[in-house]
């Protein structure tokens, strides 16, 4: 019977320290590599529709996704009036929503619009759309049948007793009595909310986080003129915010996390960015707002400008290759 001995070399004649550190090291790097293939960057798109300038409304601006349909705000030059469009993301169809209260295809309370957000209550529709006006109409509430929208309540938006204009608003839960608001004006967001049915109140808001920016990473890096982007309205799916921020010609789109324990300065998910530079529209290319239908595509929707006075090019779009779930 032969006596078996340790021996001090690995199998591949390799000596056993040097192959256990070897081993090591490459299983460091196969742990990593989850993380480095986890980032993701998306800059293309497709256009769906194209928005038109109906009853002298040329600013595309609050815009929002249901299920089967987008909907989009545009007003005229002094806010003195808004006119909504439904697009069948299916197939890009667009048709302008009728005012049900007086038969015109346009409102005269909406002030900026500047972003809307979708809810079901008891079985009906609604909108409700951020004037980025102050006092009793600061927030406005629509009921919508197919394409036609009926005003049905306004409220008043306040932060420490004094009236607050927001930017931006989305729906973070509801339950059987409450609906719970996050609002955004600028990059600070607070949080909001109403009785389930009520069509007038006042909203008392509470500090709820701050973004952090310059630290943000688009395909992999800062950006070194971010603060000279602007803000707009905002998206939110599943727990995270979809933020985006344009200069000039290029748009990005910003993804924050955890929003719901979220307090204090926040950080950017690093791991997926959005951005589109257009050549095509070298004057302007600005998304209004942005939103997740059915836990798949990023939608958004543009101000575009060929050149200064372009009115015309407006539209409805999402992100290539892009799923949420």
């Amino acid at each position: 019977m032969k006596r078996m001995f340790a021996s001090s070399m690995g199998t591949l004649g390799i000596p056993r320290k040097r192959l256990v550190m070897f081993v090591a090291m490459f299983l460091c790097i196969v742990m990593m590599v989850p993380i480095t293939a986890s980032a993701a960057y998306y800059n293309t798109y497709t256009t769906v529709a194209s928005l038109g300038n109906a009853n002298g409304c040329n600013a595309a601006q609050g815009f929002a996704v249901g299920s089967s349909y987008t909907y989009s705000v545009k007003i005229n030059g002094d806010e003195t009036k808004a006119v909504i469009y439904r697009t069948k993301m299916s197939d890009g169809t667009t048709t302008l929503m009728t005012n049900g209260d007086n038969g015109t295809t346009y409102a005269t309370y909406l002030g900026h619009a500047n972003d809307v957000v979708l809810s079901t209550i008891d079985g009906e529709y609604y909108m409700f759309i951020v004037t980025m006006n102050t006092g009793s109409m600061s927030l406005v509430k629509l009921k919508y049948v197919g394409t036609t929208f009926y005003k049905v309540g306004n409220y008043t938006i306040k932060y420490n007793g004094a009236d607050k204009s927001m930017s931006g608003v989305k729906i973070t839960s509801k339950d059987a009595s409450t609906i719970n608001f996050l609002f955004k004006s600028g990059r600070t967001f607070y949080k909001g909310t109403l009785p389930l049915t009520a069509n007038s109140g006042t909203i008392n808001l509470t500090y709820g986080f701050y973004l952090n920016i310059e630290d943000a990473k688009v395909n992999g890096s800062t950006i070194s003129n971010i603060t000279s982007y602007v803000f707009q309205g905002f998206g939110y799916y599943n727990n995270a915010i979809y933020v985006p921020l344009t200069y000039q010609n290029v748009s990005i789109v910003l993804v924050y996390r955890n929003i719901s324990t979220a307090s204090g300065t926040i950080l950017a998910d690093n791991n997926l960015s959005f951005r589109i530079t257009s050549a095509a529209y070298p004057d302007l290319f600005e998304i209004e707002s942005v939103g997740v239908a059915n836990g798949d595509k990023l939608w958004f929707s543009t101000n575009r400008r060929t050149a200064p006075g372009d009115t015309a090019s407006d539209g409805v779009h999402y992100f290539n290759d892009f799923s949420a779930s």
